[in-house]
């Protein structure tokens, strides 16, 4: 079972619009509301891949029910510590070329009673966990070093996997993360430091290594995704397809990399996956995750080269 945590829940609203213009009066042509976040994401893909997964984390009183529903239709089982308030809403523009303009809210501050709560739960939860997966970002009132807090009560047993990036990511690369996936701006805002070539966002992964990652996969968007363990480093690059919302792309990623870690699978292989994942999820407009039929076919047509 692979269990996700969830730290900072919030209401997707993705619109569709012609053009985006600012100042001005602008029509939506759709709009999609998802109840997310990116650690719950990651469950609903490995729902979607036929395997289980269960989702924790914080939750509000006003809304979260609707969370539980949407988790609820995909298969996935939840506990929640409760939380004061309302979940936050993210908004998301898309215009006719695909760009994504985003505007976040900030959510509810979290007292240091519920995050003990969590971490009481997690400690509980992981010990019948195969992998666990801390993803997204932190709500307000919760330290860089929580993550680290988390990871460090989990089973021993318990595979970690880490998407996040700045201070809460090297707080808790000591914890021994078997894998940690962020893309290459994060990478970048995490080492302090630019990256131009392939070489370059190589070392940039061995820093990391070195930190305490056992393996780290990097996304680069439509380019596909790198991943390496230091001794061995593969790229996958993603093929062409229509493009309709990059929304949940790295969290497909983790989904299916998740799965592939908890069998066991080779390193070229937990990247391939995540990469189809990656991309399937790209294909889909207001969906905050991708279909296993897009997933296999993507799987099947693209390859894998030793760099």
């Amino acid at each position: 079972m692979i269990l996700t945590v969830c730290l900072n829940p919030c209401t997707d609203v993705t619109i569709e619009v012609d053009s985006l213009s600012i100042g001005k009066i602008n029509h939506v042509k759709s709009k999609t509301l998802s109840f997310t976040g990116a650690a719950l994401n990651v469950a609903i893909g490995v729902a979607r891949l036929q395997a289980p997964s269960y989702a924790t984390g914080f939750m509000y009183n006003e809304n979260g029910s609707l969370f539980e529903q949407a988790l609820d239709r995909e298969g996935v089982p939840s506990v929640f510590i409760w939380n004061r308030g309302r979940v936050r809403e993210n908004y998301k523009f898309i215009d006719n070329k695909s760009m994504l303009t985003e505007v976040n809210d900030v959510g509810e501050s979290i007292s240091e009673q519920k995050q003990a709560q969590l971490v009481d739960m997690v400690a509980n939860l992981s010990k019948t966990a195969d992998v666990m997966v801390i993803s997204g970002s932190l709500p307000q009132g919760v330290g860089d070093d929580y993550c680290a807090r988390l990871f460090s009560v989990a089973s021993p047993s318990t595979m970690k996997i880490a998407d996040m990036e700045g201070a809460k990511l090297l707080a808790a690369l000591p914890c021994g993360l078997d894998l940690v996936k962020p893309n290459k701006d994060e990478l970048q805002n995490t080492l302090k430091r630019e990256f131009k070539t392939r070489d370059d966002l190589l070392k940039g992964c061995y820093t990391l290594l070195d930190k305490g990652a056992k393996r780290v996969m990097v996304s680069l968007g439509k380019r596909g995704a790198l991943i390496t363990d230091g001794s061995k480093n593969y790229y996958c690059k993603s093929i062409n397809v229509a493009i309709n919302s990059t929304v949940g792309a790295g969290d497909g990623m983790v989904a299916a990399a998740s799965l592939m870690l908890e069998r066991g699978a080779s390193l070229d292989e937990i990247l391939r996956a995540g990469v189809a994942a990656g991309t399937a999820t790209v294909t889909t407009f207001g969906q905050i995750s991708f279909t296993k039929e897009k997933y296999d076919e993507i799987y099947e047509n693209i390859v894998v080269e030793e760099v």
